[in-house]
């Protein structure tokens, strides 16, 4: 059986700028872990956000930026792996001249309410510009 790709825009209140998404392996009883492909255009990034069992991103195309709070933004290109640990708060974005596309990789707590995502407050242009 073929599998149909919903590529969705991200929501303007978790986004500034464009973020196209779509998934590639929906959550199940067997393996509890969601899998799927974000396209950051130039300049896009997320809101501030924290995974309650954390994140793993491998960065497939482009140049981007990630940074967990209170400390230094890095920047991120294509083949990099990203840990983003459970429960911290972080984002992810492309820089501003260059698109950045990304798997995720998001285990699900079993038998628990947290969700996979709690999402914050925007970043400011100040904390996206900032490589402190």
């Amino acid at each position: 059986m073929a599998t149909i790709l919903l590529i969705e825009l991200g929501p303007a209140q978790n986004f500034t700028g464009k973020a196209w998404a779509y998934g590639l392996v929906a959550d199940d009883s067997t393996y509890n872990t969601l899998v799927g492909n974000v396209y950051f255009e130039p300049g896009a990034r997320s809101n501030w956000h924290i995974h309650p069992a954390g994140q793993v991103l491998l960065i497939t195309d482009g140049v981007g930026y990630h940074q967990i709070k209170g400390q230094p933004r890095q920047t991120i290109r294509k083949g990099d792996v990203v840990k983003c640990p459970p429960s911290v708060m972080h984002w992810h974005g492309a820089s501003p001249d260059t698109g950045m596309q990304q798997l995720y990789i998001l285990h699900i707590l079993p038998k628990t309410e947290k969700g996979i995502v709690k999402w914050l407050q925007p970043v400011t242009d100040e904390e996206y510009c900032s490589e402190k």
